[in-house]
């Protein structure tokens, strides 16, 4: 059976909580999925096989011309079957129509040789902060407003 893909394609969404929980190893939250995704996404991309959502790639962005990767998944028997590389390359697709330039993706170490060999991503030095332990040692008061010249 051939695997259909689909920018912002129907999807419902307790499939992709499901889908989601079974990805990133937590439980099923009972997210709307597709309500979110239409309220703050430039788009999305699903990988069907036959009715049965069987991959998902979302698409944010800034409103201009940078896009993100978020939520990469795929179905733990369809992997290794080029179904996420599809899902990438479907999701920059639709962000470049949409009139973006540039797509950002964020990833842990193990996934580098995906997005960096399979799907053609240069690595960029980024930060990531956990906003729950967030507290910056600048010993500056909070309405402090930073000024610099670039």
């Amino acid at each position: 059976m051939t695997i259909a893909y689909g920018w912002r394609a129907g999807f419902d969404s307790d499939a992709l909580d499901a889908l989601h929980a079974v990805g990133f190893g937590h439980p099923p939250e009972g997210i709307d999925w597709l309500a979110r995704v239409e309220q703050h996404s430039l788009g999305w991309v699903c990988a069907h096989l036959g009715q049965r959502l069987v991959g998902f790639v979302n698409v944010a962005w800034d409103g201009g011309t940078h896009a993100f990767i978020l939520d990469t998944v795929v179905a733990p028997e369809v992997r290794g079957q080029g179904v996420g590389t599809s899902l990438v390359s479907a999701a920059g697709r639709g962000a470049r129509a949409a009139g973006c330039t540039w797509l950002h993706v964020d990833y842990e170490a193990g996934l580098a040789g995906f997005y960096q060999q399979a799907c053609g991503f240069t690595p960029t030095a980024a930060g990531l902060v956990a906003l729950s332990s967030f507290n910056p040692a600048s010993g500056r008061s909070p309405g402090h407003v930073e000024k610099a010249s670039l």
